[in-house]
């Protein structure tokens, strides 16, 4: 059997492992995902109308088609969460240990971690968007082509994310350390463009909130779902993605070929 084929059927094994435990263990999910539907409401149907007014609109509907993109984005950051928590929770309980005495191949474990956290960053999106969906949020302009690009976008955000989440659990002593050390993925999006424009800040705040990861991505999204201009923030998501997805895989690949000590 080829390295390739043994590649792809170990990872296929370690992934259905870890879509086992999220099935069977669905708390952690359903906890972080809980964090970015209540804040969805809490903004929409509590600072709605004052903050849709401060947009130039009438009601709280132009709020709602503002602020859904960066939720989504703050659900993927919420739920890689759970990545790491499992990565450290493998770590500490020793099956990692295990797995580097079996015939299996090395890379598969963290390829099994990487592509289950996606498929759930993926669903809790779709979740996510089903309740913007009916509380009101439509998206009338957007292309069959760009809502194509939207998904591509937020998928390979959930890649990236997710990297740097295996490599803060491989990092973590325990799973609740890789739960705090995971947390600047849930704080970012609350400064960056997500819930307010960056012209609205304080001055010396603005860049804070404009060169940081999440606000190119957001920006890219709202315009692919409701046809505002991207500018130059398409390529700007798409290079942070890049950078965050092989800094992640470099720092996790590191770790997990380190010997135990």
């Amino acid at each position: 059997m080829s390295t390739l084929t043994l590649a792809v059927r170990d990872s296929t094994t370690m992934l259905r492992r870890n879509l086992l435990h999220a099935r069977r263990y669905p708390s952690l999910t359903l906890n972080l995902l809980l964090t970015p539907v209540m804040l969805l409401l809490l903004f929409v149907y509590i600072f709605g109308n004052v903050m849709s007014a401060g947009l130039g609109g009438a009601d709280r509907s132009e709020y709602i088609a503002y602020v859904v993109p960066g939720i989504l984005l703050m659900t993927i950051g919420s739920t890689v969460i759970g990545a790491a928590v499992s990565v450290a929770t493998d770590m500490s309980e020793g099956i990692i240990a295990r797995f580097r005495t079996m015939a299996i191949h090395r890379g598969s474990v963290l390829i099994g971690h990487v592509v289950g956290s996606v498929l759930q960053s993926i669903a809790s999106v779709v979740l996510v968007g089903a309740v913007a969906v009916a509380i009101g949020f439509r998206s009338t302009d957007a292309t069959l082509l760009e809502w194509l690009a939207a998904f591509g976008l937020l998928a390979l955000f959930a890649l990236a994310l997710t990297w740097i989440a295996v490599g803060m659990g491989m990092a973590s002593p325990n799973a609740e350390a890789a739960s705090n050390s995971a947390m600047p993925l849930i704080l970012l999006p609350l400064i960056s463009s997500a819930f307010t424009p960056i012209d609205e800040m304080p001055g010396w705040f603005q860049p804070i909130a404009q060169y940081q990861p999440f606000t190119p991505a957001i920006e890219t999204l709202r315009g692919l779902l409701l046809g505002s201009e991207i500018g130059s923030n398409g390529w700007l998501a798409v290079a942070w993605s890049v950078a965050l997805t092989a800094l992640g895989y470099r720092w996790s690949t590191a770790s997990f070929r380190r010997d135990p000590k």
